[in-house]
């Protein structure tokens, strides 16, 4: 019966974010939601310990924000949340982020596997992952498309651009799982009504005895565009003209 750890990101839903004239990016009006491949990952620990037994502990690093989340993760099937909430996790790098959930995780006790989606759905670093692995002295694999659990470890298929690799490992172990794995379930308002009834532990830095030189950025972003898109602009005199440009491009 494997006790799992879930890490998940909430992130800006970029449904929501407007492009301005000038390609920046506006945000005003962006909700936030829950990594979509990060619902993969909770998806796989809930369905291991529908059939395996055990538990899921997810957890999650960020700004104040973070703590709206709870409900939606917990209403996915894992029996509890340990939140990393301050103000300056806000905007925290790979380094930053690894370090605090690896704190985070050290409250929850012991554990046998960590799953994490294979990148954030707004940052897609894919560092997050491995980094979190090798703090915890323990091995990752990566990019995983089918996972097996056994008595004492998992069997893993790694998807590889030239194929496919077979890994196996044993307990503890980290997976970073891809969205391919599996089809995330939809909450039903039995489950949302009981995400609230369950455990959520929220630890701040200082909880997580992160000094200051440990929250610093190793790297700043100056600014995020929309790539630009130019339309072509093609105009035809006539319908005539325009069906016969586009059997002309057709062919």
């Amino acid at each position: 019966m494997p006790n799992i750890i879930t890490c998940y990101k909430w992130v800006v839903d970029e449904a929501d974010i407007k492009v301005e004239g000038n390609g920046a990016l506006n945000f005003e009006r962006a909700g936030r939601k829950i990594s979509e491949y990060d619902r993969n990952a909770i998806e796989a620990s809930v369905q291991i310990v529908e059939a395996n037994g055990g538990s899921v502990t997810a957890v999650s690093l960020g700004g104040p924000e973070v703590k709206n989340s709870a409900k939606d993760c917990l209403s996915r099937g894992p029996d509890r949340a340990i939140l990393a909430l301050d103000a300056a996790f806000a905007d925290t790098d790979a380094v930053t982020t690894a370090l605090g959930l690896v704190r985070a995780i050290g409250t929850a006790g012991a554990y046998d596997l960590v799953l994490c989606g294979e990148g954030s759905g707004d940052v897609y670093g894919q560092q997050v992952g491995p980094r979190v692995a090798e703090l915890l002295g323990i091995p990752s694999i990566t990019f995983v498309n089918k996972l097996t659990v056994t008595a004492t470890g998992v069997v893993a298929e790694r998807k590889l651009e030239d194929g496919v690799e077979v890994v196996e490992a044993d307990f503890p172990v980290l997976v970073t799982v891809l969205p391919d794995l599996n089809k995330p379930r939809i909450p039903g308002l039995k489950q949302v009504m009981g995400a609230a009834k369950k455990p959520v532990t929220v630890l701040d830095a200082a909880a997580l005895g992160l000094t200051e030189a440990e929250l610093g950025a190793r790297a700043e972003a100056r600014g995020v565009k929309a790539p630009a898109s130019n339309r072509k602009q093609v105009k035809a005199e006539s319908v005539t003209a325009l069906a016969e440009a586009i059997a002309a491009a057709l062919r």
